[in-house]
């Protein structure tokens, strides 16, 4: 049981990262994250206040104790997190690259300008 539970986690690492890579800024993104803090904060929520139900469902999956399903689940969310700000990051350097050549290109001398009012 444990061998099915560990290809779960590293499959939903993968899809979850590969879904967000890909994804833009859009708002079907922004609400499937939204969704995933709420639920998120759902189970954390349940997990303070019932700390042994944590453990029975961390042992029906064949995991020890239930502070180790809580790590293995922070791990899959510190994952997914990098994976957003990644895909956020390279979107902001794409942005700034095209500004600067945009503000390079406007400041540029513009010789033939200069030879038009001479004449």
């Amino acid at each position: 049981m444990q061998i099915i539970v560990q290809i779960a986690l590293v499959l939903a690492v993968i899809t979850v990262s590969v879904a967000l890579m890909r994804g833009g800024s859009n708002a079907r993104n922004l609400a499937i994250r939204r969704m995933m803090l709420v639920l998120f904060a759902c189970v954390a929520a349940f997990s303070v206040f019932f700390p042994v139900a944590l453990t029975r469902l961390a042992q029906l999956l064949g995991i020890g104790r239930g502070t180790d399903l809580v790590l293995y689940a922070l791990i899959v969310s510190f994952l997914i997190f990098v994976a957003t700000n990644n895909h956020r990051f390279r979107q902001l350097e794409k942005s700034i690259t095209q500004l600067s050549r945009h503000a390079a290109l406007e400041e540029a001398e513009k010789p033939w300008v200069g030879k038009q009012n001479e004449s």
